[in-house]
């Protein structure tokens, strides 16, 4: 262990702080985390795997850099920390179901394990019940806290001017519900989305198309120009992957989104170097990956709760 990385994860609202110690199994993902503290973010629970907690890491690099080694989260101990490329910290406190292959980074420490499961608890209760907010703050352990978003500078005046607006409204919403996503959550809709006067319907194909258009599409085109792939090719590809997703949001409620889109597609042919690309292709994750937080916070998960999964008969 690199004792001098020894990170705290704390969630003030819960009373909960626990101590974990990075490693070498991942050092560039490790360095990653380490370089962009402190922050705070949204806490998250996931919905599908198990008894994970993952949040949003305000760190732009996590999108490209480099992992040697894998496992799979469920054979790995509780208490391990990971990196991704969703610009994910996680954290194993309980069973796995899932088997994708993560990129551990860490280790909470055994004294911490049975405060983590508390964390675990609480933060499933406010996802999928009371939807009160739970925040987490990541900061070097006995270093104080705080928070900032990465602004990454673009040479061309008016692609920059472009990315400062979404990191502004990316700071604004960071630990604050976007005001779109909370009115469509009240069921107000003014382009008359969801046939039938229905609500649910929209909010889960808005959920079902943010998350990738973050994941898939804007952390996948950073990838991609990190690998080499010629300028133009990059430009067709953003044109082909973000119009259609980013339109739609744009009808269901997401103009915000959809105004930026169509900025950036105006000006994509302004971007004329790989480095330039490669920062607003960052940004726009951050932003969509946001978003795709709140989503899943805000998202009535309780409206399945007469739905439970049948354990197969032998």
């Amino acid at each position: 262990m690199n004792e001098s990385k020894r990170v705290e994860i704390a969630w003030p609202t819960l009373g909960i702080t626990v101590t974990a110690e990075l490693d070498q199994r991942n050092p560039a993902l490790a360095q990653c985390l380490w370089d962009a503290l402190p922050y705070r973010s949204l806490q998250g629970h996931a919905l599908v795997a198990g008894h994970h907690l993952y949040h949003v890491a305000p760190v732009h690099s996590l999108l490209h850099a480099p992992a040697e080694h894998h496992v799979d989260r469920r054979a790995v101990p509780d208490g391990t920390l990971f990196c991704s490329r969703l610009q994910h910290l996680g954290i194993k406190y309980g069973e796995l179901t899932e088997p994708m292959v993560a990129t551990p980074i860490g280790q909470v420490v055994a004294a911490d394990l049975d405060a983590l499961i508390r964390a675990g608890r609480e933060v499933w209760d406010a996802v999928y019940t009371t939807k009160e907010p739970v925040v987490a703050e990541v900061r070097r352990a006995g270093r104080p806290g705080g928070h900032r978003l990465p602004r990454l500078p673009i040479g061309d005046p008016q692609v920059n001017a472009l990315i400062a607006d979404v990191h502004a409204e990316t700071e604004r919403i960071w630990l604050d519900p976007p005001r779109e996503l909370v009115d469509l959550h009240h069921g107000h809709m003014p382009s008359g989305a969801g046939s039938y006067e229905t609500v649910l319907t929209t909010l889960l194909f808005v959920n079902g198309e943010t998350r990738p258009l973050g994941y898939g599409c804007y952390g996948g085109l950073v990838r991609a120009a990190m690998d080499g792939m010629p300028l133009p090719w990059l430009r067709q590809m953003t044109r082909l992957l973000a119009r259609t997703p980013s339109e739609f949001l744009g009808y269901c409620g997401l103009e915000t989104l959809w105004g930026f889109t169509r900025r950036l597609l105006d000006n994509l042919d302004r971007l004329d170097n790989h480095v330039d690309f490669i920062s607003a292709m960052a940004h726009m994750a951050l932003y969509c990956n946001c978003l795709g937080g709140w989503n899943l916070h805000l998202f009535p998960w309780q409206a399945g709760e007469h739905l439970r999964r049948v354990e197969a008969t032998v």
